[in-house]
């Protein structure tokens, strides 16, 4: 089943992990034997030839560079303009991929359209470049407001303010503060051009202060529930009821310390917590619950996102094994037609809506 997964962070692994996506995931993880600078080494779930195997067609990618003020802790670039020129690396690989033949780049409804009827008419997969829908993880990286103009025109469509810590605009995971003047007009100037705002990372003030400024579409690509694993990176069920009130969808995100309370980095085990793909699913549920039907829900896997299968479902090998969900979801006793809204349908009403 065609499936569209709504968080993935190709350029960073391209990038910063020096992974070539273009090869097959057991080639990158035989070349990182023995390489320790990250705690993934050898552990990358996520390739270009294997999200082609999962018929995973349609991506949200995103550019990520966080600034780091000098007390601030957190791992990042020591200024506003040495997170641009991050992104714009990041950019520039993504163009390169566009000029192999192994992405194309999605910026409206119409070149959508053409491409998954490209991609659905084609009997080799393997063949086929993988669509992506261009988002910014944090917003550090835009300079000023005129940046975030250059960023739309090169295919910018999507954005989240905050990632973790405190951000330039606003704060996000493990930190807490109301939305800043440059955050409010960070957000005016996402409406004016129809950047759709990414809920994800916010902390519940800056959540709230955004729901209440922006006018615009709102979706959350990688979000699980604060109700089964109690943190302030998950969405608390009346954060989830507003964004069902504003036609939101939710992506369900594979990291396991977000789908096992108590998690401990580096020492707990998917096998061990038994975390596997259905956990992913319990989240989901808990939002149709929520909302009293199946139109908010959709992957956003995150995977690869800073970890690998040492903190992926242990039923997951690579990505090609979202396809396992469909049965999953067939043995809750979902429809036929619910199946396929979780896969991509309400993904693509969203775009459709708000594209078109």
């Amino acid at each position: 089943m065609l499936t569209i997964d709504a968080h993935l962070d190709l350029s960073m692994n391209a990038m910063e992990w020096n992974r070539d996506l273009t090869r097959h995931v057991s080639e990158i993880n035989s070349r990182e034997k023995g390489l320790t600078d990250k705690p993934d080494r050898g552990n990358a779930v996520v390739s270009l030839p294997e999200l082609r195997k999962g018929n995973i067609g349609l991506v949200v990618a995103t550019q990520i560079a966080r600034f780091a003020a000098p007390d601030n802790s957190l791992p990042g670039w020591h200024s506003p303009e040495q997170a641009w020129a991050q992104t714009q690396g990041q950019l520039a690989w993504y163009q390169t991929m566009v000029e192999r033949g192994e992405m194309r780049q999605i910026k409206n409804w119409k070149e959508l359209e053409t491409h998954l009827g490209i991609w659905n008419a084609s009997s080799d997969k393997s063949k086929e470049p993988v669509g992506f829908i261009l988002s910014l993880e944090g917003a550090d990286s835009i300079v000023n407001l005129d940046y975030l103009e250059k960023a739309y025109e090169y295919g910018l469509r999507a954005l989240g303010p905050a990632h973790y810590g405190p951000g330039r605009y606003a704060h996000g995971t493990d930190s807490s503060a109301p939305l800043n003047a440059a955050g409010k007009d960070l957000l005016r100037k996402m409406d004016e051009l129809g950047i759709i705002l990414d809920a994800t990372h916010l902390c519940d003030l800056a959540f709230w202060d955004t729901l209440e400024i922006f006018q615009g579409p709102i979706w959350a690509s990688h979000n699980n529930c604060r109700a089964l694993v109690d943190h302030n990176r998950q969405f608390s069920d009346e954060m989830i009821k507003a964004l069902i009130d504003r036609g939101a969808v939710i992506g369900g995100a594979f990291d396991a310390w977000m789908l096992s309370p108590g998690w401990e980095r580096g020492k707990s085990t998917p096998k061990e917590r038994d975390v596997r793909i259905s956990t992913v699913l319990d989240h989901l549920d808990h939002i149709c619950q929520i909302a009293g039907n199946t139109n908010h829900i959709g992957i956003g896997s995150d995977l690869d996102g800073a970890f690998g299968s040492e903190q992926s479902p242990w039923d997951l090998k690579t990505i090609a094994d979202l396809q396992k969900i469909p049965d999953l979801l067939l043995k809750r006793g979902y429809s036929k037609n619910d199946i396929e809204k979780v896969m991509h349908g309400n993904w693509l009403d969203f775009l459709k809506k708000n594209w078109s």
